[in-house]
């Protein structure tokens, strides 16, 4: 009986993998043998899971020759989870030899099947010139497309293009506005620059209370050098405001923190859609640090 159920667990959950958007992964981490015979079987929903196994060493040693394998064979079948997969191995060279070109290739196949995180990894490239010319009107471009679909780390360097007008017009209201999506999320860096905008009343009236609050939520966030400076920019509001006004922008930060998990949920996405390890994802190129590093020191400059 048990072997009848696990054989239509098998039979079943890249359907409904597929139907739903389940990662299949999660769905099933127990009979490997089954998922292997649906992915020989050519199911592209189980191919890609194998193949996250082995990149991940899930139940399996790691072996990232094998992932590439069971990557490819779903990317073919145009899965697109496991094209933006194909993608990061080529950009790594895990697998295969580095090929930036051939990472730009899948990037690009996933991008137009929807992927979020592909279209954020182009939009990344050209701004750096990372298989493709350098284009800042284009990073826009794609970064628009990623941070629509909630990537924050788009929206954060669309807030920053803005900002200093590269790549698009400069428009503060426009900054302002994809640094509170970010900054909803989580982005320290997106919280921070949403403060300065306040404290210089750039795209939004001058309010210190709300400069205030984005800065210490953005303090809170960091550690180390960058956790000091973004203290010192919410002490130099501080010392303009009443310890009433204080009181109020400290009690905003509370509330903010408070927000059920529901809402908060994006936060996540900050790191698991393009900074850390996810299921067939070790992305090197798009970080923290990264995600706009041409635009790192312009936009430090512009927002004191």
């Amino acid at each position: 009986m048990k072997a009848v159920l696990l054989l239509l667990a098998a039979t079943l959950l890249p359907v409904l993998v597929a139907a739903v958007g389940l990662p299949l992964f999660l769905a099933s981490r127990d009979d490997f043998g089954a998922l292997q015979t649906q992915a020989e079987r050519g199911n592209a929903a189980a191919q890609y899971s194998i193949g996250w196994r082995y990149d991940d060493g899930e139940g399996v040693p790691v072996d990232d020759a094998e992932a590439v394998k069971w990557y490819r064979l779903a990317a073919e079948q145009g899965y697109p989870a496991a094209e933006y997969s194909l993608g990061v191995m080529y950009a790594n060279g895990e697998g295969v030899l580095a090929n930036d070109v051939e990472a730009v290739k899948w990037y690009r196949i996933a991008a137009g099947h929807g992927d979020a995180k592909a279209q954020y990894s182009i939009g990344w490239r050209y701004l750096n010139g990372r298989g493709v010319p350098q284009d800042d009107a284009e990073a826009a471009t794609w970064y628009l497309k990623a941070g629509e679909q909630g990537i924050a780390m788009a929206q954060l360097a669309l807030g920053m293009m803005y900002d200093i007008g590269r790549g698009v017009p400069q428009n503060d209201a426009e900054a302002v506005r994809w640094y509170r999506l970010a900054g909803e999320q989580g982005s320290a860096a997106a919280q921070h620059n949403l403060g300065i905008m306040y404290r210089q009343g750039r795209g939004v009236p001058q309010d210190y209370v709300e400069a205030h609050m984005w800065l210490n939520l953005a303090a809170s966030r960091e550690s180390g050098p960058k956790a000091k400076s973004f203290a010192e920019d919410r002490n130099t509001i501080a010392v303009r405001m009443t310890p009433q006004q204080i009181s109020e922008a400290q009690r905003l930060a509370r509330d903010w923190n408070a927000k059920p998990w529901d809402e908060l949920r994006g936060q996540l996405d900050v790191w698991n859609s393009c900074c850390t390890p996810t299921a067939g994802s070790k992305p090197s190129e798009p970080n923290d640090q990264a995600t706009a590093a041409r635009l790192h020191d312009a936009v430090d400059l512009t927002l004191r």
